[in-house]
Order: C-alpha cells, then structure tokens, then sequence
C-alpha cells in the first residue's frame, strides 16, 4: 500500500505564524504544484482557441515577436508573484499578500478581482473546449455550427458548458487526491500533445519562410476573418495581438491557492509558478511558430478567422493524426477547467475564510470526508455557468478573464514595491533581492497596458463589465465592508511586524 505523504512541521507551523490552522489536505508534491498551473495555463487551450486573436491581427509577426513579449511580461509578474508566494504560503495567496502589505481595503479589492478573473477564466475554457469539441466531432456527424440559428447555438452552448462545468465540479468535490492525479496527467497530456502537433507542422511544412514569424501583415477587417475591425495602424493591431499570450500565460497563481495543499509550500510553491509560465511559454512559441510555418497560404488563413486551427489541420495533416491530436487537445482542455475549479474555489474557500464573501459561514466549510472546501467548489460552477450565460461571446469572455487577473496579479507587485524593505523585511526562502521593485515595476506597467487593450472594440463590452464592477465594488466596500470586514488574522501582521491600519 502506498504511503500517504504528509505535511511537515514547517509547512504546519508557517501556516499556524500566520493564523491558520491546517484543514485542507496536504499532500501536493513539487511537479503537482506545478502541475495545476501549467494545466490551467494549458498552451492547448487557449495557445489554439485564442490563436486568431494574435494571427489575425498582424499575421506572422503576432507569434514570432508577440507572443515572446506577451510570455516575458508573464514571466516577470510570476517572478514577483513567487517572492510573495515564499513570504506568504497559504491558499488565499494574492489577496492575502495584497491585504498584508497594503492593509485591508487593497486585500478586498485584489480578492474580488482575482475571484471574478478565475470565474470568467473557468468560463472562458469551457466555452472554448465546448466550441473546439463541437467544431472537431460536428464534421464528423456533418454540423456546421456556424450554420445554426443563434438561438439554437445559444441553447446548446449553455447545456454543453454546463454539464462540462458540473462534472469538474464532481472530479473537485471527490477530493485533492483524484483532483491532482489528474492535473499530474494533465501536465504530461500537454507536453506530449503539443510535441506531436509541432512535430506534426514541421513533418507538413514545404517551405520554411522564416521571415513569416517577422512580417507584419494588416489582417484586420474581412481579410481576418474580421476578428478585428478594419484598421490601418499596425501598432495597435500588433497590440490587440497581445491578448493572445496574455490570455493563454494566464492562471498561474493556481500554484499559490493550492500552497496549503502543498508540502515544503515555500520553496516549492514559488517553482510552481515561475516553471509553468517558463515552460509554457516556450513550448507554446515552438508549437505556434510550426502552424505559421506550415500554413498552405498567409493569407487563406487569416481568412478564417476562429477556424484557422481546423483549415490548417485538415490542410496538411494526415486525417488519423488530426484525429488523434484533436482528441488529445479535447481532453487537455477539459482538465484546464477542471484544473481552474480547484484554483478558484480555493480563493474562494481563504476569502470566506477571513469573513470577506456573502454566505462566508457556509463557503468556507471543509467536507469532513474528503477534506475539501465542497461550498466553495459548487458556487464556483455555479456563478462560472451564470456567467457564460449573460455574455455567451467567447473573445468577450477571455478579455474580462485578462483583464481582471492582471488588476488582481499586478496590485500586490505594486504594494511590494513600496512596502519592500520598509515595511516588509520577512521575506521567504526564495526571493529576486534587488531584482523584485524592477520586476514590480515591470509587472504594474506591462498590466495596466494589458488592461487598456483589453477595452478596445471589439471588446468594449468588458470596459462596461469592468466599469461596473469597480462602481460596485466602491459602493459595496465604503457601504459596509469598511466597518464589517476584518481582513487576515492578526498573527499575520504580528509574524511579520507589519502594522498597517486595520481601522
């Protein structure tokens, strides 16, 4: 029989400094905590669903020069991001560093945002595998999905997603155990898929043009298939680009919501997070840059638009190939959500935790029998399907889901900046030294750029979902949440000597 792994007494008494006691169960190695944010980040999910959203903008030049900038800013927010996480191991990771360093107005603000990011990010994949599922078997049974009444795909869109969404939160509710043998296969699932898919394009590739990954192509308009309105500046399209890698580098703070699940959280929680971005981000340029090489014609691809995957598929591989891969990213992109479930109700479960959500009583409830938050992971389903349902638009979903986990990602790289050395001297075993206030820096700019893209038509939509979001958010807190919610445990701030008001 084998051995259940254990949680040290570091891990217990690093969690106990803080204030809290150990009630989920510890048991996620180093490569599961990785594991779950290169499963939620999943180059498979949206490096394919999100591929027209880079390509069809400026062409090659969004993956050849795009997609590294995209992946780099990335990289740089996971590095502060794994500073605060060494600090800070427990499962409410962003909110908890945001309330530490910046008191708790900014904890509330930071843990909403993020909240709703995960929700709209569970939304956004599973709406993204339905379509990929149904574009991929619909040939087969002759559907063309396109060719629907709108009140036909709407219905069956709601459905799938539900049942999708439901079943993750089953998997989720049965335990941390299948949970993570799951998201262990699932890191092993995308590397081998998007291995044989590069290998794939390379194998069909007749001509390797290099100079594809450089060349600015205006495809806006109908010659994009018009994922992008018409327009002349190239700058801005190269921009509206970016949401492609910002959408697919994503999720990666699922490694610091599962650090109360994870043994040696410190040190190996920080990993997790900077390992997934590095090693999606490579392998996700490897397997783009191979579909440009080996598209047939430029041109016919951006025309179009959110079927350029399939055009290319059934353009040059083999049909038993395009079988076996479309499976294989089917299923990958399956476990992306599922992997999101466990991240959001996480977050969910830590701010119920400290009395911040309605129903917090309930929500932060741990099921005796499998040791997992079960309140928290139903509400997340729940909330995630209620959302797919008011803004059904795949590429309007994805914005809002950038949007809002960038605001949670880059508040506490903005708080560390000023509490660095001032404030914050406790810091964990792994840490950037003189590295992190650049790093901060670099995180704060790069998002709040990634915010204002997100806004643009067509995609106006999310500045009205963010506009309103941010009136709600201020009247809620100066309302009732300034006098009612108390924030993290007092042992956090006494561990670390920090006293920022608590009025």
């Amino acid at each position: 029989m084998k051995s259940v792994p254990q949680p040290s007494n570091s891990d217990t008494d690093t969690l106990k400094r803080l204030g809290y006691t150990q009630e989920l169960d510890r048991r996620m190695s180093g490569f599961s905590n990785f594991a779950i944010s290169f499963s939620i980040i999943c180059i498979l999910s949206g490096g394919l669903t999100s591929f027209h959203l880079g390509f069809s903008a400026v062409g090659g030049a969004a993956i050849g020069i795009g997609w590294p900038v995209g992946c780099t800013l990335a990289l740089v927010v996971a590095a502060t991001m794994g500073q605060l996480a060494s600090a800070f191991p427990t499962a409410g990771g962003l909110y908890h560093w945001a309330a530490i360093l910046g008191g708790r107005c900014w904890g509330w603000i930071t843990a909403w945002f993020n909240l709703a990011g995960l929700i709209a990010a569970l939304a956004a994949i599973n709406v993204g595998t339905f379509l990929f599922a149904v574009n991929s078997i619909g040939k087969i049974f002759g559907i063309n999905w396109e060719n629907l009444p709108s009140d036909q795909q709407f219905l069956m869109q709601a459905c799938g997603v539900t049942l999708i969404t439901v079943s993750q939160g089953i998997i989720n509710h049965r335990g941390i155990k299948l949970t993570t043998l799951l998201t262990d296969f699932s890191g092993y699932l995308i590397l081998a898929v998007s291995f044989l898919l590069t290998a794939t394009m390379l194998i069909c590739t007749s001509n390797f043009d290099f100079t594809r990954l450089i060349t600015f192509t205006n495809y806006s308009g109908i010659k994009g298939g018009d994922v992008w309105p018409l327009s002349n500046h190239l700058g801005i399209l190269f921009a509206l680009g970016l949401l492609l890698p910002a959408y697919t580098i994503t999720g990666f703070d699922a490694s610091a919501h599962t650090s109360e699940e994870t043994l040696a959280a410190q040190t190996t929680v920080p990993l997790g997070i900077v390992r997934s971005v590095l090693i999606s981000g490579l392998a996700g340029w490897l397997m783009l840059t191979a579909m440009v090489l080996a598209m047939p014609s430029l041109d016919q691809a951006a025309s179009q638009g959110p079927n350029v995957f399939f055009w290319l598929l059934d353009s040059v591989a083999p049909k038993a190939v395009s079988g076996l891969l479309l499976s294989g990213i089917i299923l990958a992109q399956y476990l992306c959500g599922l992997a999101t479930v466990t991240s959001a109700s996480r977050m969910t479960y830590a701010f119920a935790r400290d009395g911040g959500l309605p129903f917090s009583k309930q929500l932060k409830k741990i099921n005796s029998k499998n040791l997992t938050p079960s309140a928290s992971i139903w509400t997340i389903v729940a909330l995630s399907c209620l959302f797919t349902f008011y803004t059904p638009v795949y590429s309007t979903i994805s914005v809002v889901c950038v949007i809002f986990l960038y605001i949670s990602y880059v508040i506490p790289a903005g708080l560390g900046f000023f509490a660095h050395g001032r404030a914050w001297h406790n810091f964990g075993p792994w840490n950037l030294g003189i590295w992190f206030k650049p790093a901060c820096v670099i995180s704060v700019l790069g998002g709040s750029l990634l915010i204002l893209i997100g806004v643009q038509p067509p995609n106006d939509k999310a500045l009205i979902v963010l506009g309103g979001t941010a009136i709600a958010m201020t009247v809620i807190w100066f309302g009732l949440e300034r006098k009612r919610f108390i924030g993290p445990p007092p042992g956090v701030m006494n561990h670390l000597k920090i006293h920022l008001g608590r009025k």
